[in-house]
């Protein structure tokens, strides 16, 4: 976890287009440059969620009754810690969605002819005003996708946490 809160301490953006800039624009480098930077909140989380879920008592019942580690993490752990881990990917895919077209935007994502919607508001942003819709409409594309991910997250987390 140390080396998790190193990675953690560097502004994303700013790491991500490091690495989109050292490795040559395509979509395969957004995601080395996203999934980089990414896996360390993710990690976190769920180091933290098996961490609070061994510190239940039916963990060292499970102990005592002679499970192994692989039926305490199978068994025990991870399905405990399933739901929190999927509502933070679905929130995760809206804010990588706009990660993924910051970096199309700035010319280090996706490269024409392959259609991105960053490149597609790139483009749009060199006909603003007279053709503002060019701009506007991948825009709101961006922008229905992470609500959509987001509303996605919420009902997952009301579904898998009914207590809230």
């Amino acid at each position: 976890m140390r080396f998790t809160d190193i990675i953690l301490a560097i502004p994303p953006l700013v790491m991500a287009l490091a690495i989109g800039a050292a490795l040559t624009p395509s979509l395969s480098s957004a995601l080395i440059a996203i999934v980089a930077l990414w896996w360390t909140w993710d990690a976190r989380l769920a180091y933290q969620a098996a961490k609070s879920v061994v510190a239940e008592d039916f963990i060292e019942a499970a102990r005592l009754s002679g499970a192994g580690h692989f039926h305490m993490i199978f068994k025990e752990i991870l399905p405990n810690c399933l739901g929190v881990i999927l509502v933070q990917a679905a929130f995760d895919a809206g804010f990588v969605i706009l990660f993924g077209g910051a970096l199309s935007f700035l010319g280090l994502g996706v490269q024409p002819p392959t259609p991105d919607l960053g490149t597609m508001v790139a483009t749009g942003a060199r006909f603003l005003p007279e053709h503002w819709w060019e701009a506007a409409m991948p825009g709101l594309a961006i922008l229905y996708a992470i609500l959509g991910f987001l509303l996605i997250a919420d009902g997952l987390r009301a579904a898998l946490d009914p207590d809230r």
